[in-house]
């Protein structure tokens, strides 16, 4: 399963590094323009008070055939804001939050969310 990715001030970076330390799982840093051809798990930052950043709002319009999953970093300093992007994309294109982390997340975190990342594969895996 590909991982994509939006970063901004390098909390994401570092979870997926973290990952990319554990796995064998690709991950691609994303662009407004980037299309993806193959399944695939989201991990975004929250901006503001609980947004999506618009990179990623872009990058998934054109994607979101192939989205799987989404998780979203975030400060729990914001409440009930915390990691709000992953619940909001979420909603909009019906596929399960994996995990919500805070800043760069633990080593809790990551395995919790490859975790996830096997058991979307696998029923992906089982419906092709």
């Amino acid at each position: 399963m590909l991982i994509t990715y939006d970063s901004l001030t390098g909390n994401v970076q570092r979870f997926v590094d973290k990952i990319k330390n554990n796995t064998h799982l690709k991950a691609t840093l994303i662009a407004e323009d980037t299309l993806i051809t193959s399944p695939f798990i989201h991990i975004t930052y929250t901006i503001g008070f609980g947004e999506v950043p618009k990179t990623t709002k872009t990058f998934l319009h054109s994607n979101k055939e192939m989205l799987r999953g989404i998780s979203s970093s975030g400060n729990k300093n914001w409440g009930n804001n915390f990691g709000l992007a992953a619940d909001k994309i979420a909603t909009q294109y019906n596929v399960p939050i994996l995990l919500k982390f805070e800043l760069a997340g633990t080593d809790s975190d990551v395995a919790t969310f490859l975790q996830e990342v096997k058991f979307i594969d696998n029923q992906h895996k089982q419906y092709s």
